[in-house]
């Protein structure tokens, strides 16, 4: 039977993210497949791990296309944005502890290619007056990736509800990019689970 390379990847980055320590044996035992298999399709760790950047970049773009970056409301957009990348999150929060990704003249070009995306997107939210002017599209690209990241370990390591991941992360986010008088859009998805105060 010929080996599914996606599958074997997809095996890999459930175990990466949640051991980012994990040996190729314990990479070819969540694959089903021998160390000797997979070593024939990726010499070592880091031609593993090269394989899951371009996984989660072509997963980050399709993400990107999904969420309709230059439609409505800059805000609306980040949202949807938020919404689709989150099953690619923790992938995500992974391949950022990975330094060699993004060092020297072999990073991958894929990345500039989602800052440009991403920066624009914080630029019209900018000249349209929704985000401040004074964050930079870099900064809050930034800061997004960070959230990103951060959220995923956080629902990883259930010190947050899955269910609550877009939510916090646009809150977080665009309350702080957003400009003070620029209007709230009440259509954002809110949480119905906080505590209740009881009346005094």
């Amino acid at each position: 039977m010929a080996l599914d390379r996606d599958q074997v990847l997809r095996s890999a980055a459930a175990l990466l993210t949640r051991k980012s320590t994990a040996t190729m044996d314990e990479v070819a035992k969540a694959a089903g497949i021998s160390r000797a298999t997979l070593h024939r399709h990726f010499a070592g760790r880091d031609a593993l791990v090269r394989a899951l950047e371009a996984l989660g970049i072509a997963e980050c773009e399709a993400a990107l296309d999904a969420a309709r970056l230059d439609d409505g409301p800059a805000s609306d957009a980040v949202q949807r944005l938020v919404r689709e990348i989150e099953p690619s999150a923790a992938l995500l929060a992974f391949l950022y502890t990975e330094n060699q990704l993004f060092e020297g003249e072999a990073q991958n070009e894929g990345w500039a290619r989602l800052d440009e995306r991403l920066t624009a997107l914080f630029r019209r939210g900018q000249e349209s007056g929704e985000f401040r002017i004074d964050l930079t599209p870099a900064w809050l690209t930034e800061a997004l990736y960070g959230l990103l990241g951060s959220g995923a370990w956080a629902v990883a390591e259930g010190r947050v509800a899955a269910k609550d991941f877009t939510y916090m992360i646009v809150e977080l986010l665009l309350g702080g990019a957003r400009r003070t008088d620029a209007p709230r859009r009440t259509d954002a998805p809110r949480r119905t689970d906080a505590p209740r105060r009881e009346e005094s």
